[in-house]
């Protein structure tokens, strides 16, 4: 028989946390040609959040995203995604975010804002998410969970190119959801 386990309290999950990207995803979702969408993720990141339990909007996050990691499983559109059309890949490597704020919003809801930086651009933005859980893994690791997602424009990032379609609309939707799907460990 084993023993019960508890759920810690968000009081007792204060401390600084590194993103696992093996059990993590950054990801993407846009329109293609106006009648399906196309996801994709980035494979190289790495990040850190500051969990304060008991004062919340003490808490902070960073992430920084490898440009050329993109990867929405077809080779040639990927290379286009990391050209100077999209991306621009040579000349701004990194995608980065940095929080400027925390505010909870509910009793598993957050709302993290702060700087996003795509090709060399800055917008503040306000993610936000939601707290899935903490467990102690089986390497004595304790796991945090929090899932986000934002609707930006891509064109506020210098994220232009486009064609127009013979029937009406563009190939690639202004719009463009980041999804976070997070898995963090607290440093010890």
């Amino acid at each position: 028989m084993t023993a019960p386990t508890t759920t810690p309290t968000l009081a007792e999950l204060t401390g600084t946390y590194t993103l696992d990207p093996t059990h993590s995803r950054i990801g993407f979702v846009a329109r293609h040609a106006m009648v399906t969408k196309v996801r994709g993720s980035f494979n190289e990141f790495e990040g850190t959040a500051v969990l304060d339990g008991t004062n919340p909007a003490a808490s902070s996050a960073t992430l920084t995203v490898q440009a050329k990691s993109i990867d929405t499983r077809q080779a040639q559109r990927d290379e286009h995604l990391r050209s100077n059309d999209f991306l621009a890949m040579d000349s701004f490597p990194e995608i980065t975010f940095v929080s400027t704020s925390v505010e909870q919003t509910g009793d598993a809801e957050f709302e993290l804002a702060g700087n996003l930086t795509v090709k060399g651009v800055t917008k503040a933005v306000t993610i936000p998410f939601t707290y899935e859980g903490a467990a102690t893994d089986p390497y004595g690791n304790l796991r945090v969970g929090f899932e986000g997602a934002v609707v930006i424009k891509r064109s506020d990032y210098g994220v232009s190119f486009n064609a127009a379609l013979e029937t009406g609309g563009v190939l690639i939707s202004e719009k463009v959801t980041l999804e976070f799907e997070i898995s963090a460990i607290k440093n010890v």
